[in-house]
């Protein structure tokens, strides 16, 4: 990572914690004068140290602070050419009309509706994801959660420590033969596809904005969103976040689907309402969910309206809940950084 210096009598720190000493009469000021022309990005997220290693190869100086706040983001992004992110940042209209020398943003994750890109490109920005680098571990977190459902493992496992033994009423089913359903055939969902494809399921999957893909996936179909709704008996979500997208599972999908499916969400909260998951879980219409991503994550910022609707899912058997960790692994944050680090020099080379 590229120095950001501290004075200390006849010594400055850097920010990998390394003292340089100067002898020399103006030995400091040129030093530090050299860095501050350095063109400069700043890493608002924890990411691994192979991306600001890499930056700075670039010829970067990149100032890493993953507790810096959007306000304090917003009021310093003037200084930046390059801007990190993971999903605290708003790059909206305001934002980009005060990063004046921004180049790049590059986003460690995949959800990009936390910037506009169609305004980033009016003003030059090169708008860089990485989904590339957490697609497996998605794919796996929805798999060990669907597994963790059908076999009723967190029940089982509550109940185990607590010395009880109750085998038939945990008696779960299998995968095998069951027929899935994917919505949204990128990255993540056709990885998905892809783990799944060793269980004897019969998977379709549908992309509104895609076709002919099927032949490149073992026992993949392509279908329709309505066929998905007729068969599936179990639909994983593996949408972006837009206006189209938005609560894309609400009553209507729900009361055209197979009664008693199991619905996976690993992608964004917003494209399920959770008031209709709600009420169709306890009335059995849906039979159990796999949840890593929710409407509001931000407990405290929850209504009273939604403090009840949560405490209602909270309290349900036929739930798995994680806290947004799905793609959240030890390999994908080194792979996100390598992903994004690679995309940036790409953009950063272009004539």
């Amino acid at each position: 990572m590229a120095p950001c210096f501290t004075n200390s009598g006849d010594e400055f720190t850097t920010t990998q914690g390394a003292f340089i000493q100067y002898r020399l009469p103006n030995q400091k000021e040129a030093l530090i004068s050299s860095y501050n022309c350095m063109q400069k990005v700043l890493i608002t997220d924890d990411c691994d140290v192979l991306l600001p290693q890499g930056l700075t190869a670039m010829g970067y100086h990149c100032d890493f602070e993953p507790d810096i706040t959007p306000a304090e983001t917003l009021e310093r992004i003037a200084e930046y050419e390059g801007l990190i992110i993971n999903s605290k940042i708003l790059v909206n209209q305001e934002f980009l009309d005060k990063a004046v020398q921004l180049k790049f943003v590059g986003r460690l994750g995949s959800g990009m509706e936390i910037v506009d890109r169609v305004y980033a490109a009016e003003k030059g920005v090169a708008v860089l994801s990485s989904p590339e680098g957490n697609c497996n571990a998605v794919a796996e977190q929805a798999l060990g959660m669907l597994l963790c459902l059908a076999n009723n493992i967190l029940r089982a496992d509550r109940e185990v420590r607590q010395n009880s033994w109750r085998r038939e009423f945990n008696r779960g089913f299998e995968l095998k033969g069951k027929t899935i359903g994917i919505i949204g055939f990128g990255h993540t969902g056709s990885r998905f596809a892809e783990v799944l494809s060793g269980l004897g399921m019969r998977i379709l999957a549908h992309d509104k904005y895609k076709s002919g893909f099927a032949h490149n996936y073992i026992g993949v179909t392509e279908a329709s969103a309505a066929q998905i709704q007729e068969e599936a008996d179990i639909i994983s979500l593996h949408l972006p976040l837009t206006p189209e997208t938005k609560h894309y599972v609400d009553h209507k999908f729900i009361q055209a689907c197979k009664p008693g499916f199991v619905l996976i969400n690993t992608s964004r909260g917003h494209c399920v309402r959770t008031e209709d998951l709600v009420e169709a879980l306890e009335a059995g219409k849906i039979g159990g969910a796999c949840l890593d991503v929710f409407e509001n994550e931000k407990t405290q910022t929850r209504t009273p309206a939604e403090n009840i609707w949560y405490e209602r899912l909270q309290n349900m058997e036929q739930v798995v809940l994680t806290p947004h960790i799905a793609g959240w692994t030890h390999e994908s944050k080194r792979l996100l950084a390598t992903t994004l680090l690679q995309k940036i020099q790409a953009a950063l080379s272009k004539p």
